[in-house]
């Protein structure tokens, strides 16, 4: 059994920063592309970044140059640094996992295994 726990969300003012994270473990962290999803109320779950097992990284348009995904395959987490915070980034964010290889990752498809969520709240 696969299992991710993510943490560090919580309410914060827009401009502000909060940085997520998001522990694996039943199975070798190092060998899993990693990504971070998000759903606001009433929307679709959307990609906001990934990181391969190769360490490359890949970010939606709507968080570039203010979002930044790392790993830490001794700790077997995922991080997501979140900057420069808008009140359009209020959601429940998810981080996912899979072994499989896509060429983008950025589909929730791609992802075989789910964490059960943190709420990230920016207030104007």
């Amino acid at each position: 059994q696969v299992h991710l726990v993510e943490s560090g969300g919580g309410l914060v003012q827009a401009g502000g920063s909060l940085k997520l994270s998001c522990v694996v473990s039943g199975r070798t962290f190092r060998s899993f592309n990693m990504g971070w999803f998000r759903q606001a109320p009433g929307k679709e779950r959307e990609f906001v970044a990934k990181i391969g097992s190769g360490f490359s990284t890949d970010y939606a348009d709507s968080v570039k140059g203010r979002f930044s995904i790392s790993r830490d395959n001794v700790k077997n987490t995922v991080y997501l640094q979140m900057n420069s915070l808008k009140p359009e980034d209020t959601a429940v964010y998810y981080c996912a996992a899979t072994a499989r290889y896509f060429s983008d990752l950025q589909r929730r498809p791609d992802y075989d295994y789910w964490g059960q969520g943190t709420q990230v709240t920016v207030s104007s």
